[in-house]
């Protein structure tokens, strides 16, 4: 059994402070007999190397963390867009947390290997200067900065912000490092920096909802300059202050010319109609009936009345099962989580030899060499 006689017993116990967890709590989740773990912080025994992996793998850190000497320097561990978010939201669950911090490393190691590719400058985010009071316009400002192509899709839209200088990544449906925990009401978040900022989006069975959390993000960063944490109660809010965002994402999506021709006339009387009365204007513009009723409703063309008696029928309807995917194409879910930008960086950098194919394993999610190399060769088709 190897004992480890240099660990740093301050970090671990910074890391159960960071986590709002206590010793017994820590021994129940790691595995480690809650005696044992009470000496080992109490310094009356040493450390073995398979309970610091343990431990290291509870708190999403590497064994060199716990090994470094000195106090935790938190600025210098986390970004400012980090501290931002988690001091806006200082009850924030620890897994939402742990996965805003994984988010933040991969961006770290996008930029380090555009640097080493001689590209450090590449991710550019300058978003045009819109009106913070009328998100309407600066909707319509926003297409124009993305030239929309046509391309109403989940990813198309995101290969069009990406290439403005964002990483856009998005749950994966598995379990893992990578996937929301169920229980949590979180649908997106965004993180934001000068240089490439992060949106991230909650995998969902219904596209047009991760479309909305994207267009509601994106809002965030150009509206605010600012990163946020949003559940469904926020991306639909009509009130308060994710109303403006809101305002935004509706008109991003669905501009003025697609409610042009639409009319009230054909209104249902009963909210449970809705979906077939709205369900061509939104199919054509790949949103939900939702996000078309909210542009109606900030148009003055439908009531408060009728949006909330819709969301109480939409509600008490069977929520969509799966959004799982196919896992014998497990090879492609970097892309779908990570997005190209940051796959093909990882794929150029393995190309000209910047980095090994096992570190390129690690940088996507872990997958097989083999399947690295697969993803080499199709990467240009997906």
């Amino acid at each position: 059994m190897a004992f480890i006689n240099s660990v740093n017993i301050d970090r671990i116990r910074w890391c159960i402070s960071d986590r709002g967890i206590s010793i017994d709590e820590l021994a129940d989740e790691t595995g480690i007999e809650k005696q044992t773990l009470h000496q080992i912080l109490n310094g009356e025994i040493l450390i073995t190397l398979s309970q610091l992996k343990s431990l290291a793998k509870f708190f999403n850190r590497g064994i060199l963390f716990f090994v470094a000497g000195g106090i935790v320097n938190e600025n210098k561990l986390r970004t400012s867009g980090f501290r931002t978010l988690t001091n806006e939201h200082p009850n924030l669950d620890p897994d939402i947390k742990s996965l805003i911090e994984r988010v933040e490393r991969q961006r770290q190691i996008y930029l380090n290997l555009r640097e080493e590719l001689g590209e450090g400058d590449l991710p550019k985010f300058n978003p045009p200067d819109v009106p913070k009071d009328k998100p309407e316009f600066a909707a319509t400002i926003a297409r124009r900065w993305l030239s929309t192509n046509g391309d109403r899709t989940f990813n198309g839209y995101r290969r069009l912000v990406e290439s403005k200088g964002v990483l856009v990544f998005r749950s994966n449906g598995y379990s893992g490092p990578w996937q929301v925990p169920k229980e949590s009401e979180v649908a997106g978040f965004s993180i934001y920096h000068r240089n490439c900022p992060i949106i991230f989006v909650r995998k969902h069975a219904v596209q047009q909802r991760q479309l909305f959390t994207l267009a509601h993000e994106l809002g965030h960063l150009i509206l605010h300059g600012a990163g946020s944490i949003d559940n469904d109660d926020s991306l639909f809010a009509y009130r308060g202050k994710e109303r403006d965002v809101n305002e935004f994402a509706g008109s991003f999506l669905v501009p003025n010319e697609a409610l042009r021709d639409l009319s009230l006339e054909d209104k249902p009387a009963s909210a449970d109609k809705f979906e077939e009365w709205l369900r061509p204007t939104a199919q054509t513009w790949g949103v939900s009936v939702e996000v078309i009723l909210l542009r109606l409703l900030g148009d003055n063309r439908v009531t408060r009345k009728d949006y909330e008696a819709y969301k109480v029928w939409k509600h008490s309807q069977k929520p969509i099962e799966g959004g799982r995917g196919n896992r014998q194409y497990r090879y492609r879910e970097p892309v779908h989580v990570f997005g190209k930008s940051y796959v093909g960086t990882v794929l150029e950098a393995l190309g000209s030899q910047q980095i090994t194919a096992t570190k390129a394993s690690r940088f996507l999610d872990n997958i097989k060499i083999n399947d690295v190399h697969r993803l080499q060769r199709e990467f240009n088709a997906l």
